[in-house]
C-alpha cells in the first residue's frame, strides 16, 4: 500500500529537456533587448525604417514570432522524417545558393550575393544550408557506417559534395558560412566514427587550403591583415575592429549600462548584426560577455548530452543530429565572438539567436526544435514508449 501510494505521489517525468529550454529562451530575450538597444540610433537616423526607434525591435520580434511558429511547426516532425528527406532538403538548398548566383534573382548587398527576395523579406540560403548539411551529414554517415574505415568509399562522395557548396558560397561570397558547414561536415564524420588517419591528414591539409583561399583573393586578404593590426589603419580596413575593440574596453566589469554605449551611434558599422555581442559587451560588460557565453556553453553541453543519450539508445542519426545542431551553434557562436574581440578575422557571421537577421533567426529556431524533439524521443524511447 506503502508503495502504491509512493507510486502515485512522485512526479510526472519531463517530457523535454527544460533546461535546454530556458536557455533557448534567454538567448531570444537577450536578443531582442540588445537589438533594440543596439539598433536604435540606426533606425532614427535611416530614411527606410521611416525615423522610427523601435523599427529593428519590432521586425525582429516579428521574425521571433516567426521562428517559434516554425520551431512549434518542426518539433512536431518526428526524426525519422528529416531523417528521409534529409537528402532532397540538401538538394533544394543547393539549387537556392545556385539561384542567389544568378543576375536579376540574387540580391547584392555591401558586394556579397547572398539573398534571395520574396518580396516582404529577404531569404539567405546560406542559413538554410547549415541545417540541410547537418541533416544530410548525419544520414550520410548513417548510410556510409559499414564503409567508414574507406577513403574512396566514404570520404571522397562527402568531400565532392562539400567541395560543389563551397564552391557555390565562395562565389557569394560568403566565407564565413564555408567554414561552418565544413565543421558540421566534419565534426559528424568524424563523431561516426569514420577512419581517424582521414582527418589526421585533413588536419595537416584545412590550414594549407585555407591559406590558398586567402592569398587568391585580395578581399579576404584585406580582412586578414585587417584583423592581424586594426590599429595601422584605423579609418580604413581596421575601423570596424577598431571600433569593436573600443566597446569592449569602455565595457570593463559591468558595463556603461544598457542602452549607454556610444559605439553604436553610427561608429560600429552593422551593431545590430554581425557585431551585437561588442554592444554587449560596452552596455553589458564582462558579466554581460560570461553570460553570454554560459548560455551558449550550456547549449552546446545538452546537445552533446541529448546525442549520447540517443547514441545509447541506438538512435544513431538521431544522435548525430543533435550533436552536429550542438557543432554548427557553438562553432558559429565561437567565430562570431572570435571576430567582435579580435581573435578571428571577419566572417560576415551573426551570433546566433541574439543577432537581428530573419533567415537565421528562423532556422536557429528550427534547429533548436529539432534537438528539443531528438530530446523528447529520447525520453519516449526509453520509457518504451512510441515515437
Amino acid at each position: 500500500m506503502v508503495s502504491l501510494i509512493r507510486t502515485r505521489t512522485r512526479p510526472p517525468q519531463a517530457q523535454f529537456d527544460e533546461l535546454l529550454l530556458w536557455v533557448l529562451a534567454g538567448l531570444l530575450a537577450l536578443g531582442l533587448v540588445m537589438v533594440y538597444s543596439a539598433s536604435i540610433a540606426t533606425a532614427e537616423g535611416s530614411k527606410f525604417a521611416g525615423y522610427q526607434p523601435t523599427h529593428y525591435l519590432l521586425r525582429h520580434g516579428i521574425f521571433i514570432a516567426v521562428g517559434v511558429a516554425a520551431g512549434v511547426f518542426a518539433f512536431t516532425v518526428p526524426v525519422q522524417v528529416w531523417q528521409n528527406y534529409a537528402p532532397y532538403l540538401f538538394m533544394v538548398g543547393t539549387l537556392l545558393l545556385l539561384l542567389v548566383l544568378i543576375p536579376g534573382i540574387g540580391r547584392e548587398v555591401n558586394g556579397s550575393r547572398r539573398w534571395l527576395s520574396l518580396l516582404v523579406v529577404n531569404l539567405q540560403p546560406s542559413e538554410l544550408m547549415k541545417l540541410f548539411a547537418v541533416l544530410y551529414a548525419a544520414s550520410y554517415v548513417v548510410r556510409k557506417d559499414k564503409v567508414g574505415h574507406l577513403f574512396i568509399k566514404a570520404f571522397m562522395p562527402m568531400f565532392v559534395v562539400m567541395a560543389l557548396i563551397g564552391s557555390l558560397l565562395l562565389l557569394e561570397p560568403d566565407m564565413g558560412a564555408f567554414v561552418v558547414i565544413c565543421a558540421i561536415a566534419m565534426a559528424t564524420l568524424w563523431l561516426g566514427g569514420f577512419n581517424g588517419k582521414v582527418f589526421a591528414a585533413l588536419l595537416l591539409a584545412l590550414p594549407l587550403a585555407f591559406a590558398a583561399l586567402i592569398y587568391s583573393s585580395p578581399y579576404r586578404m584585406e580582412r586578414v591583415i585587417g584583423f592581424m593590426d586594426p590599429w595601422s589603419d584605423p579609418f580604413g580596413k581596421g575601423y570596424q575592429l577598431s571600433h569593436a575593440l573600443i566597446a569592449f574596453g569602455r565595457g570593463e566589469w559591468l558595463g556603461v549600462g544598457l542602452g549607454g554605449s556610444v559605439e553604436k551611434l553610427f561608429y560600429l558599422p552593422e551593431a545590430h548584426t554581425d557585431f551585437l555581442m561588442a554592444v554587449i559587451a560596452e552596455e553589458l560588460g564582462l558579466a554581460g560577455v560570461a553570460a553570454v557565453i554560459l548560455l551558449f556553453t550550456l547549449l552546446v553541453i545538452r546537445a552533446f548530452q541529448i546525442g549520447r543519450h540517443a547514441a545509447f539508445l541506438e538512435r544513431y542519426y538521431s544522435a548525430l543530429v543533435a550533436q552536429g545542431i550542438g557543432v554548427w551553434l557553438g562553432v558559429q557562436a565561437t567565430i562570431n565572438i572570435g571576430v567582435n574581440m579580435g581573435v578571428l578575422p571577419t566572417k560576415g557571421l551573426t551570433l546566433p539567436f541574439l543577432s537581428f537577421g530573419g533567415s537565421g533567426l528562423v532556422v536557429n529556431c528550427i534547429a533548436a526544435a529539432v534537438l528539443l524533439r531528438v530530446d523528447y524521443e529520447n525520453r519516449r524511447v526509453a520509457r518504451g514508449l512510441p515515437v
